[in-house]
């Protein structure tokens, strides 16, 4: 591998990103204050950073039209609105989010609606009547032969979930999940895409063994239905809490690798998560050593690897500071993974304010608090670690791969993924300056020897010839080795034609 190749920094292509359509979320309404619900219990409260008291929830009753009219079995309620979702808008220096203009565009692309004709307002005030929503998915219709359901087990952004039965097929007599979606409250196209657009995900997600199985997606009159795998070991937060509001370093490390190696799958497939969180990892079982598995693909997207989005998406706690500026990638997941692993060694929130535009302003300008107990003994590698994920320019964050080779969690045991930041890189390089070229082999005689552990173990996954050489071909079956559906509807192979003529590597760093 050259010396040239392994200094690539990340390209920053903010202005050739395009945008995405999914409904604009400032804060999650269902955030779980990090403090036990009885203090009493003999479980310590969890401190909150920079302010030093907490208050309950700013956010108003996600369910403020109560559960009468629900078309649900009883003892099942029905699930928010998402034309509920509070729309918070802020003061400067915090520009109110405007999706207005990419939605309609996105919406006239996806309808086949050019732009309207102008005409006079009619005198009688009138209006037209409007396009009817198309709420058929082409999803089974027999759920009620298929499942039996059961009770309510949680609720999310816009759906709630309950335990049910298979009663024929793969899941026969096995006990699954329900993610229930009332079609009643769909009341636009994008909330409508977003309910297709997360079925895609789950269902061209496959095969990794921290991420919530998919299983069927139904519908009926009133409701779409995704059947998933059920997760009976309850939520990180949960864990969180029973441990006294944080973990110790060792299990903190373990949790953390878990986090990170699903994440880097579904970024190498092309698919942003935007909405990590403890309330969205789930354990398989109440074993203590059980398998933590990612849901929740709501807020989710596909991207291709040199896209920009700009939908204000997720929990105002885990928010990372490009979404607020409205230009963000895959980065904005690392981020959010950094607020998680700061929870785990400490039991605080690294950004915390009462209100929602003080968290936002938290996230925009503090820094996160390393001083007060128990940081100061915490391990260096540790803190280096969270430090490097809660980098607040995107540019020097740390991939969820970059991050697996860190000193703290590095294990020599366990492979390391593919990373599509290797794709991006030498993308970049190919279309780089002589001089620009150059200046990369002179800064590569200074690279760590973590920075090389990261760049041999991605080499190694290219399968070099035995000259040490590597063309698109090992590029382009490398991707080919990785892909799933998922991965081909976000378009992440098009990057090897942009790539367009044969890289060649004559010597290895080793």
């Amino acid at each position: 591998m050259s010396s040239e190749w392994a200094h690539m920094t990340n390209p920053t292509n903010e202005n050739d990103g395009t945008t995405t359509t999914t409904v604009v979320v400032s804060g999650d309404r269902n955030q779980v204050p990090l403090t036990p619900s009885n203090p009493g219990n003999g479980v310590r409260s969890v401190k909150n950073t920079p302010a030093r008291s907490s208050n309950p929830s700013p956010w108003p009753s996600p369910y403020p039209h109560g559960t009468a009219a629900s078309p649900l079995p009883a003892g099942v309620s029905p699930s928010p609105a998402r034309a509920s979702t509070p729309r918070r808008f802020f003061r400067r220096p915090f520009p109110p989010p405007s999706p207005a203009k990419h939605i309609k565009a996105s919406l006239a692309k996806r309808l086949g609606v050019g732009k309207p004709k102008e005409s006079p307002i009619p005198e009688d005030g009138s209006t037209e009547p409007q396009q009817a929503l198309d709420k058929s998915f082409g999803y089974s219709k027999n759920f009620g032969a298929k499942y039996e359901l059961g009770k309510e087990i949680g609720r999310g952004h816009f759906g709630h979930t309950c335990s049910a039965r298979g009663k024929k097929g793969e899941v026969k007599d096995q006990p699954v999940a329900v993610k229930i979606i009332s079609k009643a409250k769909m009341t636009t196209a994008i909330s409508i895409e977003d309910v297709r657009r997360e079925v895609k995900i789950l269902k061209g997600l496959s095969g990794h063994t921290h991420l919530v199985k998919f299983y069927d997606a139904c519908e009926d009159a009133n409701n779409v239905y995704i059947v998933m795998e059920l997760c009976e070991g309850g939520e990180l937060l949960d864990r969180i809490l029973a441990r006294g509001g944080r973990y110790t370093v060792e299990d903190a490390k373990a949790i953390v690798v878990q986090i990170l190696s699903v994440v880097a799958f579904c970024h190498l497939q092309g698919v942003v998560h935007r909405d990590l969180k403890p309330e969205n990892f789930l354990f398989s079982s109440a074993s203590e050593d059980s398998d933590l598995k990612l849901i929740d693909f709501g807020l989710s997207d596909f991207i291709r690897p040199d896209e920009r989005l700009n939908d204000i998406v997720g929990s105002a706690y885990y928010v990372a500071p490009e979404v607020l500026h409205r230009s963000y990638s895959l980065e904005a997941d690392i981020w959010s993974i950094g607020v998680i692993a700061y929870i785990l060694l400490c039991g605080s929130r690294p950004f915390w304010a009462r209100t929602e535009s003080g968290i936002f302003r938290a996230v925009l300008r503090s820094d996160p608090n390393f001083d007060d107990l128990p940081w100061p003994s915490v391990t260096p590698e540790a803190k280096d670690f969270v430090r490097r994920l809660l980098s607040k320019d995107y540019r020097k964050r740390m991939t969820a791969v970059q991050a697996l080779t860190h000193p703290w969690l590095r294990d020599d045991a366990r492979p390391i993924p593919l990373d599509i930041l290797i794709y991006k890189l030498v993308k970049s390089y190919l279309h780089a300056t002589p001089f620009k070229r150059a200046a990369l082999k002179a800064l590569s005689k200074a690279l760590t020897e973590d920075e090389l552990l990261y760049l041999r173990a991605q080499f190694m996954l290219l399968e070099p010839n035995n000259d040490g050489s590597v063309s698109l071909d090992h590029f382009r079956v490398a991707l080919a080795r990785n892909a799933t559906d998922a991965m081909r509807e976000s378009r992440v192979p098009d990057i090897i034609s942009a790539v367009n003529y044969i890289v060649i590597v004559l010597i290895s760093i080793i």
